[in-house]
This record gives C-alpha cells, structure tokens and sequence, in this order.
C-alpha cells in the first residue's frame, strides 16, 4: 500500500523567531519511504537537521518576521496491515526492564503518575498482567471520555481528563499513558499521521494523530485509547514522555498560525502518483 502523507502550514510572525519542528517520520520508516521527506520552508531559511534526546528527526531554523509556509508532500509504502497484537505479551519486571525504557515510568509534564497511582491501583491492580491489562486500561479511557474537538486545551493534564471525562486524541492517550506507568508499564506518547483506511472516512479535516505505545515482552506495542480498535497505515512521526516532547513545532516567539492542513491519502492503482499535495 502506498499513502501520500503531507502538510502545509502556515504562520503570521511580527518579529524573527527561531522554530524547531518534527515534521518527518520517525527514523524506523525511513526505509519505507518512496519520496524525499524534506520540509521546505517559505521565505527559504538555512535548516538544520538533527536526531533529538528522544530519537526523532528534528529540524530547526531562524524563520524573519512576515509570512512563514511550511510544506512537505512524500509518499511511503505502508505493509497494509492492522496495528500487531499479541494478547499474550507479558509484563516486564522493573527490574528487569531496560535502562532505556526506564524514563517511560516517570511522571512527566502532562502525565501525573503520583496523582494517579492510587486510582489506576483501584481500577486496574487486580486485573491479568500484561496485554489485557493494557487493554482494560483502552477500555476505560475509551469508555469514560467523550471525543471532541471543542473540548480541545493545549494545558490539560491526565488528572484533568480523568476529572473533566473530556478531551482531544491527545487527552485520550495522556490518560492512558498515566494509567501503564502507574501500574509499573513503561508508557509513551506517539504523534504520526492515521488517516481514514479502512475505516469510514470521518467530516472533520485531517489533522496529525496521538496514540501511544508500551513496553511487553522485548518491544513496544500500538495501543490507542481513543479508537480503541487496531487500524491501518498508522505512520510514525515523534515519540516521547508526552505531547510536550513532540510538539509538530515549537515557536521561540510569537507566531500566528493561520492555516493548518494534512494529507494522509492512500495512493490506489492505476492512479497517478503526484509529486505535490499543495
């Protein structure tokens, strides 16, 4: 399967401001990819790349004051299949748990796992270990927040969510991210493109999506408390503790954003490949 993946976004600047953007996919797909994968930036501004704390290919560049366009379009061979699952994944024991892994049990900017140890205790604690658990904790992120993009709040935390039992993807999988790490599962948060394949397409615009992964076995795994159901043609941009980590882009100034749009498309046979979303 081949899926065109894209974004055109664009800002107003009163004053020069410094950016640094994840706007590529994630290293591991790289192999998949059938275009460039290159940010092109308007007014042209020198760029650098490089890999952050986190793995992520990151950019970064000094954009002027004025209109500032960021674009890309790229495509990418995608295997077609749902999200793995592996119902019989176990838990990893803490002290057997890679160091590297470690981080992803901690509190962390949007997800507090010291004010939420006693409920996911409560919730989850006397439940199978391992994949069903992480299930259970899908279930009832799935079953007890209401989507919509008007409840949407860039400060809302895991404990919010849990009090208000509203919120965008994000909120959905910072919930749940908290729940795993509370109960000693290492959790982390995921930002990627997740269009509508294979699944009824829905009215609202295409936006980049959240979902999360946790550590079983000897991997991590797709979970996605907000759809709640493996799906097709996910594709991985950033991964890090929390949304914080893997802001699309952050600003070192004022930056008024003025248009926002993403492409996720599967490409079907016999249809001509363009080279440009935008």
């Amino acid at each position: 399967m081949l899926i065109r993946l894209g974004y055109d976004i664009q800002f107003d600047l009163p004053l020069d401001v410094p950016f640094v953007g994840l706007v590529n996919v994630h290293p591991s797909r790289v192999k998949d990819l059938r275009e460039p994968d290159e940010l092109t930036v308007e007014p042209t501004a020198p760029i650098t790349r490089f890999v952050d704390s986190f793995g992520n290919r990151s950019t970064r560049f000094r954009a002027a004051a004025g209109p500032l366009r960021l674009y890309n379009s790229t495509l990418i061979e995608d295997s077609g299949e749902p999200d793995s699952v592996d119902r019989s994944a176990r838990e990893v024991p803490v002290e057997s748990l890679p160091e590297e892994t470690l981080m992803y049990l901690l509190s962390s900017r949007y997800c507090e796992v010291d004010l939420l140890s006693d409920t996911a205790a409560w919730l989850f604690g006397g439940l199978p270990r391992g994949w069903q658990r992480v299930q259970a904790v899908c279930n009832w992120v799935h079953d007890h927040v209401t989507f919509g993009y008007e409840y949407a709040r860039s400060t809302r935390t895991a404990l919010e969510v849990y009090n208000e039992r509203v919120g965008v993807c994000r909120d959905f999988q910072h919930l749940a991210v908290t729940f795993c790490r509370c109960l000693n599962i290492p959790a982390r948060y995921v930002t990627g493109y997740l269009g509508d394949i294979g699944v009824p397409p829905v009215p609202s615009p295409m936006d980049f999506s959240a979902w999360f992964e946790v550590y079983l076995e000897d991997r991590w795994w797709t979970f996605d408390a907000r759809h709640n159901a493996p799906r097709i043609g996910r594709v991985l941009m950033a991964t890090g503790r929390d949304a914080a980590d893997v802001a699309i882009t952050t600003s070192f100034g004022t930056a008024y954003l003025k248009k926002f749009e993403v492409v996720t498309d599967q490409v079907h046979a016999g249809v001509q490949v363009s080279t440009s979303a935008f």
